[in-house]
């Protein structure tokens, strides 16, 4: 006896290569907003000046950046620009300001470093931890 299941209310079947290519646009699209996402965060977090997390941060972005990258593979890098050209530019945008806010507070951060190591300069040279004081500097 031969199964006699009625299957034509099913979907039809794709080659393995097809389905991941159908859904690779979408994808995409997605994968580039939640890197925009995590970006936009990370310079409100930077330039709210509160303890932003930026360990966890790095984390989620280089997920993302992981994701897009198994995403790209063997997907038409022409197509792929063409598609989601608007989407980059605005990633890029966002990479920009989020550069700046980056560099700013690296700046901030060396710029306090250089203040507390000037004024532990100036300490150790007020000649309080001289030798001289310590009676060592005869000669």
């Amino acid at each position: 006896m031969a199964d006699q299941t009625d299957l034509s209310n099913l979907p039809a079947r794709t080659s393995a290569m097809a389905a991941p290519a159908a859904a690779r646009p979408g994808n995409l699209a997605a994968i580039i907003g939640r890197i925009e996402e995590v970006v936009d965060e990370e310079t409100a977090g930077i330039r709210s000046g509160t303890a932003y997390d930026l360990k966890a941060s790095n984390a989620r972005k280089s997920r993302y950046l992981y994701e897009l990258n198994r995403a790209m593979k063997g997907a038409n890098e022409i197509e792929f620009l063409e598609q989601h050209r608007e989407g980059l530019l605005r990633l890029r945008q966002k990479l920009a300001r989020n550069e700046a806010a980056i560099l700013a507070h690296l700046n901030a951060v060396n710029e306090v470093a250089t203040l507390l190591r000037n004024a532990i300069q100036r300490a150790d040279t007020d000649g309080t931890y001289s030798a001289g004081e310590f009676g060592m500097a005869r000669a």
